[in-house]
């Protein structure tokens, strides 16, 4: 429901015409209105009236204007209202319009399109305790409070490098790890206020731009791929990503991957978006290094999608041979890396682990001046996975057939 159609008109106009006015006091209506609530929650939630206080919110609005009105006493605690994006919006439209055009916008719509997604425990997605506690930035709209947190709000607090680790760490994306261990990131840490090297906001969101969006996408596909060798190693993980059936042609997943914005689909939108990331680089570095740099990243990603398309190859290639089964619900016997941890045999366990975990950090790790991460923890355990799959292919034919894991049953 819209902040318009179940807040009282008067109070709007009075919050919006403070705002307009750059005031950082309240009307006496307002204030009114706001004691009741502060007297009540000074005991039930004295944290949050805290970081309310403290924050310029709390100095301008109303909890009406963002909670609603109906929630008046303890047995109705239901009909407070949760904000998103949208009631933002009132304000911050700027802010909200370049979101919605982003990524994180797009990040609930993501996590739902993973085949398996439905299949774990609830807690785990709409309990925020797993993959949904970080997608729901763009869930209903977006969570402004994802970066922004409640109920402070802090725009010093949301460029904090900091607002970012939550998130951007971990298994398939260490961003966090990466720059934090970077030479940005070292002398960041050393010298925080000498804005001497960038943070992820000045790199992902110059000037507050809230729109982010990266050349490579978080798959870091592109179509058409710069060479066609490459472009055969790209086809074969959009096949291994069922995007692409095993002849090649789309299957309704592309336009999920559509949708979510995870990889680009034209040169030119490819081009566009690294133009924007060149143009931030160049502001510390020279123009020529700074290309240099993403060149070289780019030759990176080129060389895992070799190592990853030869391992999707000699898995496919078990499923051709009727060596591995498909389960009931895959529309062809052809590996499926998006199944992730569900996936039924230890040689597929292997495929999504060199996808999702390894591949991810060597190219990231480029892109994310961290050597080490991209080498060690990226590159190395793709070419090690690599033999492990070679090997494990060799044994299941051997055998005559693979055996499945007792959870995937």
């Amino acid at each position: 429901m819209g902040l318009s159609r179940r807040l009282p008109l008067v109070g709007f106009c009075l919050m919006a015409a403070v705002i307009a006015a750059g005031a950082l006091s309240v009307s006496p209506a307002q204030e009114a209105k706001t004691s009741e609530c502060v007297a009540c929650h000074e005991k039930a939630t004295p944290g949050i009236v805290a970081d309310w206080r403290s924050g310029k919110m709390g100095k301008i609005v109303d909890c009406s204007i963002c909670h609603g009105s109906k929630h008046i006493s303890a047995v109705d605690t239901s009909l407070a209202v949760m904000p998103t994006a949208k009631e933002c919006a009132f304000c911050h439209r700027t802010q909200a319009d370049r979101f919605s055009q982003g990524k994180h916008a797009l990040a609930w719509v993501a996590m739902e399109a993973m085949p398996r997604t439905a299949h774990q425990p609830k807690g785990i997605i709409e309990g925020g305790k797993g993959c949904g506690g970080c997608h729901r930035v763009g869930e209903d709209s977006g969570k402004c409070d994802s970066c922004h947190t409640r109920h402070k709000f802090s725009v010093e607090e949301a460029r904090n490098p900091l607002a970012c680790a939550t998130c951007h760490m971990g298994f398939d994306h260490p961003q966090w790890e990466m720059w934090s261990t970077s030479k940005h990131g070292v002398i960041y840490q050393m010298e925080p206020t000498a804005n001497r090297a960038p943070t992820c906001q000045r790199c992902h969101m110059p000037g507050g731009d809230h729109r982010v969006m990266t050349a490579w996408g978080f798959l870091a596909l592109r179509l058409p791929a710069p060479d066609p060798e490459w472009e055969g190693w790209q086809t074969t993980i959009l096949k291994g990503l069922g995007v692409l059936d095993p002849d090649g042609k789309p299957t309704p997943r592309l336009d999920v991957v559509k949708a979510g914005k995870v990889a680009r689909l034209t040169a030119e939108e490819w081009q566009t978006e690294r133009d924007a990331m060149l143009d931030n680089c160049a502001a510390c570095h020279s123009r020529g290094y700074a290309k240099q740099n993403l060149d070289t990243a780019d030759s990176i990603v080129r060389a895992s999608d070799q190592l990853m398309a030869e391992a999707i190859d000699t898995v496919a290639g078990l499923y051709r041979d009727g060596l591995i089964k498909p389960a009931p619900d895959q529309p062809y016997p052809y590996p499926d890396i998006l199944t992730f941890y569900d996936a039924r045999t230890p040689v597929e366990q292997k495929l999504y682990e060199m996808f999702l975990e390894h591949r991810m950090r060597t190219f990231e790790g480029a892109f994310h001046m961290s050597p080490d991460y991209m080498h060690w923890y990226g590159w190395a355990p793709m070419k090690t996975t690599l033999v492990e799959i070679k090997e494990d292919s060799e044994r299941i034919r051997a055998a005559g057939g693979a055996t499945r894991t007792p959870a995937a049953e």
